[in-house]
């Protein structure tokens, strides 16, 4: 036996609101076995009495009113700063209003969309309820590695990043080496940078912060024998050493998310000739990052941020 299936959604539709006209069924059984709600039935029966087949025609969702058409030369200005940048929605928001365009984000977003000049996947957003702890600057500062791309004149590259949790401020240095007094000088160069006092580090549990994990140091009791000379470092400068979790990258989160905006926006955009080349650049982008919008900072600079509190 063949079974007709619906080619348009009102032949859909009258198929589940024929038979409560038609009385053969009542609607609350009907409701039992049909994919769409008891409010969706009593609807279309409802607007099928008064029009008929004409009324389970879908509906137009384009809004009742004219909106007011955004300008060509906005929309272009718009696309730009995107390609130019890679900037969000939010952050273009934030720059046209210092260029004294007004234009809302979600305008923004829906240019963007429009012109396919977003993320091609999308993911779920889980919405969790939690209470954020405000920091103030110089109390958390989170240090990570991460390598240079490639081989720059036949040699390999690292680069130091620290960031600030409270301001996003952060500092950048490229080494050729990644040890325990690169991470030593690293700090020291950090500590005379920053505005602030810095009261506490946050690092993973590579061997060039901490020998708690290493094997030839460890002992049965699973104590190092030595002090490690970064532990040193922070013990002559008061400061406080946090180690993540093992494993557990997203603790580091912070620095770790400002790697993925180096490797977008910096290093897959720039070739460099030599190291010189590579830190002039690298500077460059620092300063740059420095003075850019955040999120997290409603809309301030980590610059803007830290003057502030000044």
């Amino acid at each position: 036996m063949a079974i007709c299936m619906a080619k348009t959604i009102k032949e859909e539709r009258l198929r589940w609101v024929l038979p409560i006209i038609d009385g053969t069924i009542k609607l609350v059984n009907v409701a039992k076995v049909c994919p769409y709600g008891k409010r969706s039935l009593e609807r279309w029966a409802a607007v099928y009495k008064i029009s008929g087949e004409v009324g389970l025609e879908p509906l137009s969702t384009e809004p009742k009113r004219y909106r007011i058409e955004t300008e060509i030369r906005i929309k272009e200005r718009v696309i730009e700063i995107r390609k130019d940048t890679k900037k969000c929605a939010l952050k273009i928001h934030w720059q046209l209003e210092k260029e004294g365009i007004n234009l809302h984000e979600r305008t923004v977003g829906k240019i963007l969309k429009k012109e396919n000049l977003v993320r091609k996947y999308r993911v779920k957003k889980i919405k969790y309820k939690y209470i954020r702890a405000e920091r103030k600057a110089g109390e958390l500062i989170e240090i990570d590695v991460k390598f240079v791309p490639g081989k720059i004149a036949g040699k390999r590259y690292f680069q130091y990043t620290a960031i600030d949790t409270a301001s996003r401020w952060r500092h950048m240095e490229v080494y050729g080496e990644q040890s325990g007094w690169s991470s030593r000088l690293f700090l020291k160069e950090v500590m005379i940078r920053f505005p602030h006092k810095i009261q506490a580090v946050k690092t993973d549990n590579g061997a060039i912060f901490t020998n708690r994990y290493t094997g030839t140091y460890k002992r049965l009791d699973l104590m190092p024998k030595g002090i490690h000379s970064f532990d040193q470092f922070c013990n002559e400068n008061n400061l406080v050493h946090y180690l993540i979790d093992p494993g557990k990258p997203a603790q580091n989160g912070t620095v770790e998310r400002s790697h993925r905006e180096d490797q977008e926006k910096f290093y897959e955009q720039n070739i460099f000739k030599d190291f010189k080349d590579l830190k002039r650049k690298l500077k460059r982008w620092n300063m740059y990052y420095n003075d850019l919008e955040h999120c997290g900072l409603k809309g301030k600079s980590p610059n803007e941020f830290l003057r502030e509190i000044n």
